[in-house]
């Protein structure tokens, strides 16, 4: 009989059947394949995998800051240059910390699929060992050029030097708390005050294991070594305590010359608020105006204590404009967008680097948390490219982000501290 001849269902129906089980099959796969990838067996690997590469980017940090340390203390021994191969490890290993920071974050998005984020935090962790053998190499080869040629003698006095210097550069900070204090509240400069007596401390440690360097390096039977190292570390804390007591002064000072334009400024984004409110849609208009009294009753509240308290003032200025841009976000011209941006971003900077300063100065320097670090390495690259920015609005934004990054940043220390920081808010 003809093939023609016979009917097509007894050849049809069996080729759908073969393709369908096919298609069902191929379905099964994919959702094998996917549940493999997204099911909860991955996310755990992908979790795992962002615990190792946070392990491993806290020791890179670690050990960028002990280099710090030799390249401070190398530049004592070669008359204020550190060698080049210090030099290179750390440039190398400062911008794999840097990108590692900025990956690390991108790794901790919960919408990231799970499978990238296991691969991409295998990359890393190789990236972070690579620098960190980078600076075990350049460090061996410094502590075997140091042994062969300078002798324990040369370096106490490098190391005396270095405290000279650094005494020089201090001066009296006891002048910068009484300035701070005829001009502000203490609560204000409190940083300072700790500052200060971190500098004080560090200082008295490093002549301490100054002085006892010596008297080893009198005995050949014993080794200078770990004083000088621990005074090069102490006079390493007394630098950055020394540095953040200027910056903490810097922002006080700078502070109380700019409050009053800041408040000026203020009211008028409120006056150009009302303005705009005129226009607007009744609902719209009802919310708007709801904004602006709330603004106008913030404001009233800031400026009699303003003059005393300029940092947390300005802080609170800058928070009721970022609100206040909220309410107006769809009723603002390009042209207003661009013109409050203008006014608010000198405000709002200054309210951003205080943030950080905070953030910085409550970051403990050894065991500091990862959670911490990232918000904080998340703030200054936001401070950083605000301040490089030519648009006042994307400017403005990015001083808006750091500004919660730094204070994200704060209060996860305090929360792993136990103990909440001092009031830098009015509200």
């Amino acid at each position: 009989m003809d093939v023609t001849e016979l009917d097509p269902l007894t050849w049809i129906i069996p080729a759908l059947v073969v393709f369908g089980s096919a298609a069902v099959l191929a379905l099964a796969v994919a959702a094998a394949v996917r549940h493999a990838r997204r099911g909860p067996g991955a996310r755990r690997r992908a979790a795992d995998a962002v615990e190792r590469t946070g392990v491993a980017l806290v020791q890179l940090d670690d050990a960028i800051d002990e280099l710090e340390l030799e390249v401070g203390l190398s530049g004592a021994l070669y008359g204020g240059g550190a060698p080049a191969s210090l030099r290179r490890a750390r440039m190398t290993a400062q911008h794999t910390r840097d990108d590692a920071f900025a990956t690390y974050r991108a790794l901790t998005d919960p919408d990231a699929p799970p499978l990238a984020v296991e691969r991409a935090s295998r990359d890393l962790v190789r990236r972070i060992e690579r620098a960190m053998t980078s600076i075990e190499t350049a460090r061996r080869e410094h502590q075997s050029w140091i042994d062969a040629h300078v002798s324990a003698a040369d370096q106490i006095s490098a190391a005396e030097r270095h405290l000279a210097d650094l005494r020089s550069r201090m001066g009296d900070p006891d002048a910068l708390l009484r300035e701070l204090a005829q001009r502000a509240e203490r609560d204000e400069w409190i940083d300072a005050v700790r500052a200060a007596g971190a500098a004080r401390a560090a200082i008295a440690d490093a002549e301490a294991h100054i002085a006892a360097a010596r008297a080893e390096a009198a005995d050949p039977s014993r080794s200078a070594l770990d004083d000088l190292s621990a005074a090069e570390r102490a006079l390493r804390n007394a630098d950055a305590a020394s540095r953040a007591l200027e910056e903490t002064h810097r922002l006080v000072i700078q502070a109380g010359l700019a409050v009053s334009d800041e408040l000026s400024a203020a009211h008028g984004a409120i006056r150009s608020a009302t303005a705009i409110r005129s226009a607007l849609p009744a609902d719209a208009s009802d919310r708007l105006g709801e904004e602006i009294r709330r603004a106008s009753a913030e404001l009233a509240r800031i400026a009699p204590i303003a003059a005393r308290r300029p940092v947390s003032a300005n802080e609170a200025i800058a928070r009721v404009r970022e609100r206040l841009d909220a309410a107006l976000a769809d009723a603002r011209t390009a042209q207003q967008r661009q013109r409050g941006a203008r006014s608010a971003l000198p405000g709002t900077l200054a309210a951003a680097r205080s943030a950080v300063h905070r953030a910085e100065a409550a970051l403990p320097r050894q065991a500091a948390q990862l959670d911490a670090r990232v918000r904080l390495d998340a703030a200054r690259q936001e401070l950083a490219e605000a301040r490089q920015m030519q648009d006042p609005v994307a400017a403005l934004d990015a001083a808006r982000r750091a500004i919660r990054h730094a204070e994200d940043a704060t209060a996860l220390i305090d929360h792993h501290r136990g103990a909440a920081a001092p009031a830098h808010r009015l509200d």
